[in-house]
């Protein structure tokens, strides 16, 4: 499932903005002081601030545009989301010795995502909803089997209205809203989206299935018509 919105600042804006920063920062660690060991000090630094944003560029760069997605859908404001994204990016620049391979994808929207938490605690905090009073007997609710196939409830939601699909998400609370568009828009699958939100892959599962069954529900109670329609998130 894909879904598609207008974006105020576009991909190409939002890297050309990051970029500048990130090269700022990383001139301000490489400026001279002055000669001697100062100087040598000074051309380390540089050196290890050209190559942090090196590894930058080729690791957070590329997942702007899902970075911003899953901004949006957390934040629920356009220019939210720009904030956030430019804060997590800045997060990232400076952790970015610490990623130590694996899924970039991941990395990245976990750092998005915390930080989106961050700036929805100090701006909005009565949007932060949480679930830990479930978390005790969700795992019993998970649907057992293959848990990255797809369902019945998916193939129902990948055929929905956009708008009307875009309003039912909108509607989940947090927790469950960033589980399914972590799994059907972000495309990560179930271990990922466990690290991505720090809980076990039978919490992620029955998240997933809560979701979608609340998405269902009300799309039935606005009685819309299934079409299939393919958008993609700008």
């Amino acid at each position: 499932m894909s879904l598609a919105m207008d974006c105020i600042m576009t991909r190409r804006v939002l890297q050309c903005s990051i970029i500048l920063r990130g090269f700022s920062m990383g001139l301000a660690g490489g400026q001279s002081t002055g000669g001697g060991s100062g100087s040598v000090q000074d051309a380390d630094s540089e050196r290890n601030a050209s190559q942090d944003y090196t590894l930058f560029k080729r690791v957070v760069l590329p997942h702007l545009d899902d970075a911003y997605n899953l901004a949006y859908w957390l934040t629920g404001n356009r220019a939210d989301a720009e904030d956030v994204v430019q804060e997590a990016s800045l997060r990232a620049f400076r952790a970015i010795q610490r990623f130590a391979g694996g899924s970039a994808h991941a990395w990245v929207l976990s750092i998005v995502r915390n930080t989106a938490y961050s700036w929805l605690r100090k701006n909005r905090p009565s949007a932060v909803v949480t679930v830990e009073d479930l978390d005790t007997f969700e795992i019993a609710l998970a649907r057992p089997g293959d848990p990255d196939a797809d369902t019945p409830e998916s193939a129902l939601i990948a055929q929905t209205d956009a708008e009307c699909l875009r309003a039912a998400i909108a509607a989940l609370p947090t927790p469950f809203r960033e589980t399914l568009v972590l799994r059907e828009i972000e495309g990560l699958d179930y271990r990922e989206i466990a690290e991505v939100t720090e809980v076990p892959i039978g919490t992620v599962m029955s998240r997933l299935a809560r979701a979608r069954g609340r998405v269902i529900a009300t799309i039935g109670e606005k009685s819309m018509s299934v079409s299939h329609i393919d958008i993609h998130l700008a």
